[in-house]
């Protein structure tokens, strides 16, 4: 497998820069793979879409405001993202720049939070730091102190209060929980309470799970040998509870539908460690391309994404690599809008 096979042109202005004016007035593409057709709706369309003895599962992991900018002694600027947290007040961040960093700099973001690097783990930019911080709550001081973690293609160049408020309240689901990620499961930003509450009433079952979305989701892939890449472990918990919703659907021969390609890596990853879905509190590695035999999910609700990503090969795997790059071009030709805050396709 080649990285420049999962290559494509998208033209800049398709990048969007910002949400939907409402979460479900989002565009949807619906492929069924069985037919090898493409339609067009919108994704409040999905209540009709969705069959009403189906299992609907969620990542409900919520964002930290995980991006500090702080400064050095010498007054040089510096950005610290946060990646996971290690033990105690250790964790694994991204430092921008990073090369004029060493051990034992301080990077002081406020009066009441500080960053030490302790030792670079990768020539990339990423170190294991501690969290130097007055107080007991290290989420309040993050919530004071950090900002959303945007990925950087979309732009905020001048601060401004009001997008800061946007941004934290669209960059993340309307069902997110604990704290632990540093992106959005974005396939769910689409959803409302309102057709949340409509699926339940239809008769769909809904389910969480939790995955916490780290560098292993977004890295890219750098290696021309696709084969070569490895992710990076990212936590994730399956309750009781969705242990036993998810499968009694399978058993029953229900449709299994995952919002977003965290959900359908954590499913896989408890299959492929567990040989069934358990309660559970692992990590997975687990990297999807075709050709790939899908486990446990039987449709998926995703955003487009990123030329060259470890996401476009997991999509390709579902739904073939050649049917999804005709999906994308049929995309860009309708004035979809991509990754993130973009639209969104289901994959039937």
């Amino acid at each position: 497998m080649k990285l420049s096979d999962y290559d494509y042109n998208l033209p800049e202005e398709l990048i969007a820069q910002m949400p939907a004016d409402k979460r479900e007035n989002s565009k949807m593409m619906v492929l069924n793979r069985k037919n090898r057709t493409i339609c067009h709706k919108h994704f409040y369309d999905i209540v009709d879409l969705i069959e009403s003895n189906s299992l609907l599962v969620m990542n409900n992991t919520k964002v930290l405001p995980a991006r500090l900018i702080g400064h050095k002694d010498t007054g040089a600027k510096v950005e610290v993202f946060l990646l996971s947290q290690k033990d105690g007040d250790s964790w694994d961040v991204l430092i921008k720049p990073s090369k004029r960093v060493k051990p034992d700099t301080i990077i002081k973001i406020s009066d009441e939070l500080s960053v030490r690097a302790i030792k670079r783990l990768e020539e990339n930019g990423e170190w294991l730091c501690e969290l130097i911080y007055d107080g007991d709550n290290i989420l309040d001081i993050l919530h004071r102190n950090g900002n959303i973690p945007l990925p950087p293609y979309i732009e905020r160049k001048i601060p401004n209060d009001d997008l800061k408020k946007l941004d934290f309240e669209r960059y993340q689901t309307v069902y997110a929980k604990d704290e632990g990620s540093v992106a959005a499961p974005t396939a769910g930003l689409h959803f409302t309470k309102e057709i949340l509450q409509k699926l339940k009433d239809k008769g769909v079952e809904l389910c969480e799970v939790t995955l916490n979305v780290g560098l292993g989701t977004f890295r890219p892939v750098q290696c021309e040998n696709v084969l070569e890449h490895k992710m990076h472990s990212e936590t994730f918990e399956i309750s009781a509870h969705a242990a036993e919703q998810i499968t009694r659907a399978k058993n029953e021969g229900r449709p299994i539908i995952a919002v977003g390609t965290t959900t359908v890596r954590t499913l896989e990853t408890a299959y492929q460690q567990f040989g069934k879905i358990c309660e559970c509190n692992s990590a997975s590695e687990l990297f999807i391309y075709p050709p790939y035999d899908f486990k446990v999910i039987d449709k998926l609700i995703t955003n487009f994404h990123l030329p060259k990503s470890t996401l476009l090969m997991l999509v390709s795997a579902l739904a073939e690599k050649d049917f999804i790059f005709e999906a994308y071009k049929e995309a860009i030709e309708n004035n979809y809008r991509f990754f993130s805050y973009g639209d969104c396709m289901f994959i039937s």
